[in-house]
């Protein structure tokens, strides 16, 4: 895996954005060899013939970028594949057609280089996908994980890696801890290959690239010799929660030990980097309320019209180091709607939401008016979301380390918003704290970048609204 923006990108999937982005351009370029009545070097290099191709070609990326094909690129069905190619295509041939309409003729591709050029790409792009995930990926391999132990979050990265092949890593095996009888049931996901005191001959026989340890108890029962001789032979060892942050993008909070985040020489946020975020979350603030307050005028009237009751939705929220304060939104809700029920979570399908606050929900507008909040200091552009007094005091009795996300200012958008969807339970909860620390870990400029690049997918596709 290749570390990017504070974020794990496996390999595999860099390789074929890579190749794919040259495959695309390849095709408009060959296209123009054919269609061209000028000569095509004068065309590419002299005239923007290449920035023209570049635009188009980064439509298409974004296209497929939208259409999740770089997050699950395992083929399920050619058909479907071809389908989302030619919505891809579409957004490309859109494009032409709004600079067309807005008469920039020095960035439109002649008409019969494009429809050739993307015809090249309707063909060969689901081939070379097809070719990429059946003998590419097999040709790059796999590193090879032996794991040590059975433990829950084992037998969880165990069954990840088996649903996704891309991430580069296969768990070929784990040796179980004999002596520790909950961890007697064997994993379905990966076969059992003896003890772990038989450390020694399973690694001459796999041979594995790398060893995690994953024991759920490891006191006088951890072979630290032998471990020690293995990695200055060149096996990398590591613990399982390590594996489990590079796999899933997230912190485990189930067998997480207090001395893995005292000692963690990663662990955020770093007062510089807390400092800088102020700083950019105030500026990109600011325009962004002034780029949007046209739409928040109109979304104000909207509110007032479809329903009595205030246009702005005032609610305490939990900020940095526990702080209450005062979060504004536009009132999606009916006036009054936890008069009778108290405080309680949002619900899919909530009755208690507007038909106009439904669409507000959906489009994220209910949330512009939090760009206040950022501009007085109380929250930032990206961080964990704020909960409630109410949630908060509950929660942090029945989750541990979940007090340690006010460690940092809440945000508009954060890493949980982007990678789960919205959800009412406990089981959701813990998820999303997981998703908090790995951030709050990792806080850098380069991760908010990412994160408020995939949050104007979410906000497109309207995913996780409620």
């Amino acid at each position: 895996m290749v570390r990017l923006f504070r974020v794990f990108v496996p390999t595999s999937v860099l390789a074929l954005l890579i190749s794919e982005t040259i495959l695309i351009f390849s095709c408009y370029v060959l296209a123009s060899l054919f269609t061209l009545d000028t000569d095509p070097a004068v065309y590419l290099l002299d005239e923007g013939g290449m920035a023209r191709i570049a635009l188009v070609v980064g439509c298409v990326m974004f296209g497929l970028y939208f259409h999740d094909l770089y997050t699950q690129f395992k083929i399920h069905s050619r058909t479907l594949l071809l389908q989302q190619v030619c919505l891809v295509l579409g957004i490309a041939f859109l494009t032409q057609a709004l600079l067309t309409y807005l008469k920039l003729p020095g960035w439109i591709l002649p008409k019969y280089l494009m429809m050739l050029g993307s015809s090249l790409v309707l063909v060969l792009l689901p081939a070379w996908r097809i070719i990429y995930a059946s003998v590419i990926m097999k040709a790059l391999g796999a590193e090879r994980l032996l794991f040590l132990g059975a433990s829950p979050i084992v037998q969880e990265i165990s069954e990840y890696l088996v649903d996704h092949p891309e991430l580069g890593l296969s768990a070929i095996g784990y040796l179980d801890d004999c002596q520790n009888n909950s961890e007697s049931a064997p994993l379905s996901s990966m076969p059992r290959m003896g003890c772990i005191t038989d450390l020694g001959e399973a690694v001459k026989q796999s041979t594995p690239d790398r060893i995690v340890v994953g024991m759920a108890e490891r006191r006088g029962r951890l072979p630290v010799n032998e471990l020690l001789d293995m990695r200055f032979a060149g096996i990398r060892i590591e613990e399982a929660q390590t594996t489990y942050e590079l796999t899933f993008g997230r912190v485990s909070v189930r067998e997480l030990r207090p001395s893995q985040l005292i000692f963690s020489a990663e662990l955020g946020p770093r007062r510089n980097r807390v400092f800088w975020q102020s700083i950019y979350s105030f500026v990109i603030a600011l325009i962004v309320t002034v780029v949007t307050s046209p739409i928040m005028l109109l979304t104000a009237i909207l509110v007032r019209v479809s329903s009595s009751g205030p246009i702005l939705h005032r609610q305490q929220r939990v900020g940095r180091d526990g702080i209450p304060f005062t979060l504004y939104k536009f009132r999606s809700m009916r006036k009054d709607a936890e008069a009778v029920t108290g405080p309680v979570w949002a619900q899919k399908d909530d009755p208690r939401v507007t038909p106009v606050g439904r669409w507000l929900r959906k489009l994220r507008l209910d949330e512009l008016p939090q760009l206040l909040n950022v501009v007085r200091g109380e929250m930032s552009i990206v961080g964990p979301r704020p909960e409630r007094p109410e949630f908060v005091d509950t929660l942090t009795e029945q989750i541990p380390y979940y007090r340690q996300r006010h460690c940092v200012k809440p945000g508009i958008t954060g890493w949980a918003q982007i990678n789960l969807e919205y959800g009412d339970s406990l089981e959701d909860t813990i998820k999303k704290l997981e998703y908090d620390l790995y951030y709050i870990k990792n806080l850098a400029v380069s991760l908010d970048a990412y994160i408020i690049f995939h949050t104007l997918k979410v906000m497109v596709l309207s995913r996780g609204a409620q």
